[in-house]
């Protein structure tokens, strides 16, 4: 077994995923037609979320560890992949809104951080499915149109004037 996955974790994250891989089709099904990447990430976690609270199993693995051992994790590479599967399944041209390879690597973690958050600890508040959306896009959705923006032309001129003009700064600033 240890050939296949690194450690124990791995193997628990690869077996659950694959136990929930008809939900991850239902993920997919549920945001197909939605080519927004804040709208479809926002929709992936809340369906998520309110699909997953209360199942045992999950609970049990994102919480429950032995004396010293440190909780399952949702951000491993096992788990990443998985987040990466659904994220190529949707309608989203992740180039177009600013995302290569790595920044899509990153907003996977950065998705299944929020999930395994939102799962182990609801806060003490309790979101009805508008709230949650609400939420989720308050805090993620930025993170996800910051690609876009940086991604923009304007963004990337406005940028090197603004090194320019720090440059320029400087040089004024030499007494020499």
């Amino acid at each position: 077994m240890y050939r296949y996955f690194p450690n124990a974790d791995a193997l628990l994250i690869a077996s659950s995923m694959r136990a929930v891989n008809g939900f991850i089709d239902q993920v997919a099904e549920h945001v197909r037609g939605i080519n927004d990447p804040v709208t479809a990430v926002v929709e992936c976690v809340s369906f998520g979320v309110e699909n997953l609270t209360g199942d045992p199993q999950l609970e049990s693995l994102l919480t429950s560890r032995p004396e010293g051992e440190a909780v399952t994790s949702l951000t491993s590479d096992t788990a990443i992949a998985f987040c990466l599967s659904v994220f190529h399944r949707l309608d989203v041209d992740w180039r177009l809104h600013g995302f290569d390879t790595t920044a899509l690597d990153e907003l996977a973690e950065m998705t299944l951080r929020t999930v395994q958050s939102l799962l182990t600890d609801p806060g003490q508040r309790q979101r009805d499915e508008i709230a949650l959306r609400q939420f989720v896009a308050r805090w993620l959705g930025p993170a996800i149109l910051y690609r876009r923006m940086t991604s923009l032309a304007i963004y990337e001129r406005h940028a090197s004037l603004d090194a320019h003009n720090e440059e320029r700064h400087v040089i004024s600033d030499d007494p020499r």
